[in-house]
């Protein structure tokens, strides 16, 4: 891991601890991402760190009622699409709320570290569906 260059995307250095590897849904993701959980008691509140070029699959929040996610970018610079839609380009401090049933996925810039909170919205009856990986293709496009 290049420290320097992580603590330079990421403003000086993360805002939360990066935690530590995300192995755990790493199957899920192209690329290393880390996963610090800040809370899970009411709402579930993950720190994720995405190394340059990482980013997680499409996927969907599903849920009966209510539910989705919010991501609160803190640093670095990064990206989020919704199938059908162009990639937004993210950057700390903008705010991206996802709706339930919405196929999308998040992840770092190419070359740069991003963070972000990961708020998992309450809701009835949620679950997540991971798709596909993000092409190489498509994820070659955005600059």
């Amino acid at each position: 891991m290049n420290t320097e260059k992580m603590k330079q995307d990421l403003g000086g250095g993360a805002v939360f601890d990066m935690g530590e590897p995300n192995t755990a849904f790493g199957q899920y993701f192209v690329g290393q991402s880390y996963l610090k959980m800040l809370t899970t008691e009411g709402v579930g509140i993950g720190n994720v760190t995405f190394e340059p070029g990482c980013r997680n699959n499409w996927h969907i929040h599903h849920a009966k009622k209510n539910g989705g996610q919010i991501l609160l970018c803190t640093g670095g610079r990064g990206w989020y699409q919704e199938w059908g839609k162009e990639a937004r380009e993210l950057h700390p401090g903008d705010v991206v709320v996802i709706p339930p049933e919405v196929k999308h996925w998040h992840g770092a810039a190419a070359d740069s570290w991003f963070a972000h909170l990961a708020v998992e919205v309450p809701g009835e009856e949620t679950s997540n569906e991971w798709c596909e990986a993000v092409s190489e293709e498509e994820y070659g496009k955005l600059k």
